[in-house]
């Protein structure tokens, strides 16, 4: 029998291997690119754009959990929420852990301008996780999905009562909380009702969710995009970075990976010793590590009021947000690539 050539590779396809060989793909591509269009261009997806920025990511934020409430029956999320050592664990490494290792490092900032960076660091370390880039992170992860929507929604919840309770204690500041009570409604509103429609529907549509699973694998990814677009769009429009020497942004910036990566291995270690299954470990990692922008930012100007620094304060939210996006981003292609296939455990 004679053998058939082969048809040539196209020059895309070949482009495409040797990204995957490198450990790139398109999408950490398309996150360097948007925030260098963000750079370049930032009045493009500021809040001065004529385009409605903050009303497409919206909309897309709750399209995204009605998409993974169809994924979703009453009985996936019944038994993820009796997970409750994973929950546990989350919780804690968001308003335990993180708080833990500002305190620590208090030490080694100095007095006076050394303090206030430390405020602000610490102010970071006791807000809560995100809920919408926790939950996709987790989606694309291959991870525990009910788990990850409880958890991140409970984080939510929490830190509108223990964000305030940590900053009146070790910062000395207090203010009146109850406009945070709007975050608990745009909570309700964007994900509690969206997911709760999506479940709803499961038995009708769950098998369109399944058919399209890699449709909306790519809208999720989309949606991050315009969210980390749109973030940056902010920062350099509004010139918070250009506001501080280009080496003290980076030491900051340098300190807020290592953060990342400190709590990020932390939390894996942590659930690996208590035996979690991959699923479990990849909610563990990507919720129990993010820390929310919007949170911080309601917050800020509520705990600040009067604060003549409010730039300090947010620049290592705003370092820690956009850092965060772009490593979990990688870290979940990578880790939703591998295929690992977990023992049954025995009756």
């Amino acid at each position: 029998m004679i053998p058939q050539p082969q048809a040539p590779t196209s020059a895309p396809n070949r482009i495409a291997e040797l990204l995957a060989r490198a450990g790139l793909d398109w999408f950490l591509l398309a996150l360097i690119g948007v925030v260098a269009l963000a750079y370049f261009q930032p009045n493009l997806g500021s809040k001065a754009s004529p385009v409605p920025w903050k009303l497409i990511t919206t909309a897309g934020v709750a399209l995204v959990f009605f998409f993974y409430g169809l994924k979703l029956s009453f009985e996936k999320l019944r038994a993820g929420m009796r997970n409750w050592r994973l929950h546990a664990l989350v919780q804690a490494a968001t308003f335990v852990l993180f708080p833990a290792l500002a305190l620590l490092a208090r030490p080694f900032f100095g007095p006076e301008k050394g303090e206030m960076l430390w405020q602000s660091i610490f102010f970071l370390c006791a807000l809560p996780s995100t809920v919408s880039t926790s939950v996709v992170m987790v989606s694309i992860a291959g991870g525990n999905l009910p788990a990850a929507i409880f958890n991140a929604s409970i984080s939510s919840l929490l830190g509108i009562l223990l964000t305030p309770l940590l900053a009146s204690l070790f910062l000395h500041t207090s203010a009146d909380s109850s406009q945070l009570w709007g975050l608990a409604l745009q909570l309700l509103w964007q994900v509690v009702l969206p997911v709760g429609a999506g479940v709803l529907l499961n038995s009708r549509f769950h098998a369109f969710a399944e058919r399209h699973k890699a449709g909306l694998r790519i809208f999720d990814q989309v949606t991050i995009l315009l969210i980390v677009f749109t973030a940056f769009c902010d920062s350099f429009a509004e010139g918070i970075f250009s506001r501080y020497r280009p080496a003290d942004v980076f030491k900051l910036g340098a300190g807020m990976v290592g953060l990342y990566l400190l709590v990020f291995v932390l939390i894996w270690s942590l659930s690996r010793a208590l035996h979690f299954s991959r699923a479990d470990q990849i909610v563990a990692v990507f919720c129990g590590s993010k820390k929310s922008l919007v949170h911080g930012s309601v917050m800020a100007s509520l705990l600040f009021p009067a604060s003549a620094a409010t730039g300090l304060i947010l620049l290592p939210l705003m370092l820690y947000h956009a850092l965060q996006i772009v490593l979990a981003s990688s870290m979940a292609q990578w880790l939703g690539r591998q295929t690992v296939v977990e023992p049954v455990a025995a009756v």
